[in-house]
């Protein structure tokens, strides 16, 4: 274009690739006024006027809005404080479209219900504070009132579930059902019996003494006996019993003997719940951490044993 060429809205629009309705409108709105009129009236616009209507479009087509690309050109507001913020609205948009996706593609995975969708949508869409407050009160309500492990509560309360912005189905899936365990009553009921029961224990002074590792001691001598397909109540399950017992009396600093076993299967069976290991597999599910294997079917062995 010539510096000191005039142009017809016509000109213009076959120049710059809009169509004269758009630029029409510009000009009404007062964005990209006509540099000057002909004789007959019609519009003229000259260089600038072009540059000035090449940024509109630019801005536009960066998805700014009328009024914003207004006080862009009368400087109220610098593009680069324009972009600054439209580039946070996009990283929200790119968030909000990726978790849809993800939420979408756990719907085809699992064919939920019309209910289900409703609700992995809702929970899928709450903030990183939000679902911190579902956990945080859960963990409130089991510990209130109680003197437990300090340790332990403070595990309890730094485990917290962090969904990230691109997260996949299965994060998805597994927040929607850490949401849906940590709301259910029984098993709430459950983890505050098991919240009371370490109470009780550690009132009466009961706490392991010894540096042996009672877990991986159980896990070691039961999968043993798992793979040699000893049944809990055959008689060949009793030496790993008793290997066990002892074990765990000296752990406790105890005498093993009946009193003794009837108050290890006790704290077997209220810290052996299936969903209470299923809570910690789904963390690590939604966190991105390593998925601890299951001790269930181990400890669950040992419970079936030490009853027979």
């Amino acid at each position: 274009m010539d510096g000191d060429t005039l142009y017809t809205i016509g000109e213009l629009a076959r120049r710059t690739g809009l169509p004269v309705r758009t630029i029409r409108f510009y000009s009404d709105s007062g964005v990209v006024p006509p540099t000057d009129r002909s004789p007959a009236g019609y519009r003229l616009y000259d260089i600038a006027a072009a540059t000035r209507l090449d940024l509109v479009r630019t801005l536009r087509d960066l998805g700014i809005d009328l009024d914003t690309v207004r006080r862009v050109l009368t400087r109220e507001v610098t593009v680069g404080d324009v972009a600054a913020t439209h580039a946070e609205a996009v990283d929200a948009q790119i968030r909000t479209l990726r978790l849809r996706r993800a939420v979408l593609r756990a719907v085809a995975k699992r064919g939920s219900a019309p209910e289900e969708v409703q609700l992995m949508h809702k929970l899928a869409k709450l903030s990183d504070e939000e679902r911190n407050r579902i956990i945080t009160g859960f963990v409130d309500e089991t510990f209130a009132g109680l003197e437990v492990d300090p340790e332990f509560a403070a595990k309890m309360r730094a485990a917290l579930p962090e969904l990230p912005d691109d997260p996949s189905p299965e994060q998805v899936d597994a927040w929607v059902e850490l949401a849906e365990l940590v709301g259910d009553p029984g098993f709430r009921g459950a983890v505050r019996r098991m919240a009371e029961f370490q109470s009780e224990e550690s009132a009466r002074g009961a706490a392991q003494q010894g540096g042996e590792d009672l877990t991986a001691v159980t896990v070691e001598r039961v999968s043993a006996a798992i793979d040699d397909g000893v049944a809990p109540a055959s008689d060949a399950a009793r030496p790993v019993v008793d290997g066990l017992a002892a074990a765990y009396a000296r752990a406790f600093g105890e005498e093993d003997g009946p009193d003794f076993r009837a108050r290890l299967l006790h704290r077997l069976e209220v810290g052996s719940d299936r969903r209470a290991e299923r809570y910690w597999q789904l963390l690590a599910v939604i966190n991105g951490w390593p998925v601890p294997p299951s001790l269930v079917p181990v400890f669950e062995w040992f419970i079936a044993a030490l009853r027979h």
